[in-house]
């Protein structure tokens, strides 16, 4: 399943590449991606591929191109900056990346952490948007400064600050 959005200049296009596709009620990728650029200072327009995918994939992509083990919540492609250059425009608007989200491993994080499988979701492409944006979390000042910038975006979408332990609810509800 593809589907595309377009607002304030980006647009987010959804993937859904997996037998538990069924995503929770209240999913608006969308308007989570398009909050965190702005949020972030990003200047449309542009477009953000989100992909959710199964376990497997998430395993093949992170060992692949991120070397790690296993299947991860969250990865980020950035769009190579070449692709941004002028003389590359064309009349459409510049992808700015792809985020792949592991469906199945957000569930369990987010039962694990005692908290909504939406907000934990709504996390990961805030998160993973954040990373497109080019914040990291490398050294522990970034860290601080990307994991701000989480909380007050997951606030203005409604969510409860995601880094706040043992929080079960979500602001607007």
């Amino acid at each position: 399943m593809t589907a595309s959005v377009i607002n304030a200049g980006f647009s987010a296009e959804l993937q859904i590449a997996t037998a538990d596709g069924k995503l929770p009620q209240g999913v608006d990728i969308q308007c989570w991606t398009t909050v965190s650029l702005e949020q972030a200072g990003a200047r449309g327009p542009g477009v953000v591929t989100v992909r959710i995918v199964d376990s497997a994939e998430s395993r093949t992509l992170n060992e692949s191109y991120r070397k790690g083990t296993g299947p991860t919540n969250v990865l980020s492609f950035p769009a190579p900056q070449d692709r941004l250059l002028p003389e590359k425009a064309s009349t459409e608007p510049p992808e700015l990346g792809d985020l792949v989200i592991c469906l199945p491993l957000v569930r369990t994080e987010a039962e694990n952490l005692q908290k909504p499988v939406l907000a934990h979701l709504a996390h990961m492409v805030v998160h993973g948007t954040l990373h497109l944006a080019g914040y990291t979390h490398d050294k522990s000042a970034d860290a601080r400064e990307m994991e701000s910038l989480e909380s007050g975006i997951m606030s203005s979408l409604g969510f409860a600050d995601p880094y706040v332990v043992d929080q079960t609810a979500d602001i607007a509800g």
